[in-house]
């Protein structure tokens, strides 16, 4: 059930549309608070408190080089994360059938 609340809050995490154009920016380049705060319309308090959200969800990591804190984005991770309590799930339901090529019949 844990993989259930991850995945829920990752989807939870997407869905607020600032967070969505944090993720799009980190998608291009690693960046600094005050260098994602630069095209949003919000405060860096609030963008640092949005940042806190997808962390949480393992979207995002933040790491310190002296007084510059960098914001990478680690998508790949928590989708993989997220996905693999649901893919084991399906890989020992027997109503998933197996990943064989069908026999064709002509």
């Amino acid at each position: 059930m844990a993989g259930t609340d991850q995945l829920s809050a990752v989807f939870s995490a997407l869905a607020d549309p600032t967070r969505r154009a944090i993720i799009a920016e980190l998608a291009a380049r690693d960046a600094t608070v005050t260098e994602l705060t630069a095209p949003l319309s919000i405060s860096m308090p609030a963008v640092s408190r949005h940042l806190k959200v997808l962390e949480r969800t393992a979207l995002i990591s933040r790491s310190r080089s002296g007084k510059w804190r960098a914001t990478r984005l680690d998508a790949h991770l928590a989708a993989v994360q997220a996905a693999g309590p649901a893919t084991d799930r399906m890989a020992n339901d027997p109503r998933v059938p197996d990943n064989k090529v069908p026999d064709k019949e002509l």
